[in-house]
């Protein structure tokens, strides 16, 4: 589920949609997490199903772990790549805001660390990184790593609609890094590799 104080739009021809804030969004905000109505598709389940359908989801899913295909229900399934992108994705099934978003401005994800299944070249943002690859989470997971732990703290501080869909074992994980009983989880730990045939 999307953070509520988001919405859909317009953004370009080249883009399509986006997610939107209508509220500032502050640094350590859980900006969308995995809930009941995602829908987990396997990879057999994805093979058998017409070209129409593998089509959609290879636009608006993201692969776990388990290299099955998650489709977010709402519009959670529009949020742009970037890669200077204000949201990380976590190990617990949720996704944070590294900064403060601002009003109309757009959630975004590096798809980087969604297993993606072909490369692709996204728009040119400035950065050293131009295209996207599969295997760009165990590249990149240290930096990321180190920016989801300069906010996971303010989790605590910050008002956080989405807790209530957390499940009881997520939010005692939470706890537990917090009272520093247990370390952050790496972000590494979302990383699917596709076995050699």
């Amino acid at each position: 589920m999307i953070h509520p104080d988001t919405e859909l739009q317009f953004i370009n021809n080249e883009i399509g949609h986006g997610v939107v804030t209508t509220k500032l969004i502050p640094a350590g905000t859980i900006t969308w997490a995995l809930d009941k109505l995602d829908r987990e598709f396997t990879k057999e389940e994805f093979l058998n199903m017409d070209n129409l359908y593998q089509d959609i989801l290879d636009t608006y899913t993201y692969r776990n772990n388990k290299g099955n295909f998650v489709l977010c229900w709402d519009h959670g399934r529009f949020v742009n790549h970037s890669f200077k992108s204000n949201c990380l994705t976590t190990a617990y099934d949720f996704e944070i805001a590294i900064r403060d978003i601002k009003p109309g401005e757009q959630l975004t994800d590096d798809y980087g660390y969604l297993n993606v299944t072909t490369p692709f070249r996204a728009t040119d943002e400035g950065t050293k990184r131009k295209i996207v690859y599969s295997d760009d989470l165990p590249n990149y997971f240290k930096k990321w790593d180190k920016q989801i732990a300069s906010v996971f703290p303010k989790i605590q501080n910050v008002k956080q609609p989405l807790s209530v869909i957390l499940s009881e074992e997520t939010k005692e994980k939470i706890r537990k890094v917090l009272s520093g009983k247990e370390e952050l989880a790496s972000i590494l730990e979302n990383y699917y590799q596709e076995k050699p045939k």
